[in-house]
């Protein structure tokens, strides 16, 4: 039975990851921060499947000591301050967990078990202002927000550390990808949850940002498997994972709103306040190398993942209500 560790299990991709990878027979090991506010919501349906214990990629030792008392097979970094309108407000803590936290973890591994194969969770919002489109692995980057730039030292670490050290370390650069159990802070789910809202009367009106920015949605679902399939490759490498279709926030409102029975038109509001400092207009990936080489494929569409997010949306807040 393998082992494999996961940093930010309780987060959207860390459950889904845990779900798939005890689905393949893995010992499953879930880091959590110490917080008297920490919610297993995401995993209580497999909670008794795994082992949970505490560490804090802002701890070497605690990092250390998993590694000695675990020796994983795989190590998946999830953990990060990942939204990133926080990351202008909190940049200095965002450095820190979502840049340097990487860096502890890969030297826990290299000091207590080299043997692991390491995966390091980058992003699109890497690319920023972009400088070619689509976006493949050799696409210069340009991050246009702290949590962008964080990401991008996480990821260049991971490939010092592989080339300097010999370790089976991979960063799959993961395009936006969304499911039922995303944040309630970010886009795609404050559209949903929104609209839900809207419909039991909830609500009048669904306050937003810029509606012409385009991003590359997918399912969280499909995403972790690539995560796994990058750790069972001979050689370690870095793969950009994207659905290769684009989708402005205008047209995630349609559909959302269509899906609840609504005109999205009469109820949803641009706040200036809502734009970020500095915007990334257009994200689109170029998956070709990881549909190649790792046999990759999304499975679930732009429209069927955000009418899935709005029937889990309208659930929940039909019993919120009850």
């Amino acid at each position: 039975m393998p082992t494999a560790l996961i940093t930010g299990i309780t987060g959207q991709d860390g459950s889904y990851l845990a779900e798939f990878l005890l689905s393949k027979g893995y010992r499953v090991i879930g880091m959590v921060r110490r917080s008297s506010t920490i919610t297993f919501e995401r995993i209580k349906h497999i909670q008794d499947d795994i082992t949970i214990i505490q560490g804090d990629l802002h701890d070497q030792s605690s990092l250390m000591d998993m590694m000695e008392q675990y020796h994983p097979n795989e190590v998946y970094n999830l953990a990060a301050q990942s939204f990133v309108p926080t990351s202008w407000n909190q940049p200095v803590l965002t450095g820190e967990v979502t840049g340097l936290g990487v860096t502890r973890m890969l030297e826990a591994v290299r000091h207590v078990h080299p043997a692991a194969r390491f995966y390091q969770s980058s992003t699109s919002e890497m690319f920023g202002k972009v400088r070619e489109v689509p976006q493949k692995e050799t696409t210069p980057f340009y991050p246009r927000s702290p949590y962008g730039v964080a990401k991008v030292y996480g990821h260049w670490i991971t490939v010092n550390y592989r080339e300097s050290y010999d370790l089976f370390a991979v960063s799959g650069i993961l395009f936006n990808h969304e499911s039922p159990r995303r944040g309630m802070e970010f886009v795609t789910r404050k559209i949903t949850y929104g609209a839900a809202r809207i419909k039991y009367g909830l609500a009048k009106q669904l306050l937003l940002g810029n509606l012409e920015a385009r991003r590359d949605w997918g399912f969280a679902g499909d995403y972790v498997q690539a995560m796994w399939l990058m750790l069972q490759q001979d050689q370690p490498d870095d793969y950009v994972i994207g659905s290769e279709e684009t989708h402005s926030v205008r047209e995630l409102c349609q559909v959302a709103f269509d899906a609840a029975g609504l005109d999205y038109q009469k109820y949803v509001v641009q706040d200036p306040q809502l734009y970020r400092p500095a915007e990334v207009e257009l994200l689109v990936a170029d998956s070709s190398k990881a549909r190649k080489t790792l046999g990759w494929q999304p499975q679930v569409n732009f429209q069927d993942l955000i009418r899935l997010m709005v029937e889990a949306d309208l659930e929940k807040v039909s019993k919120e209500i009850s």
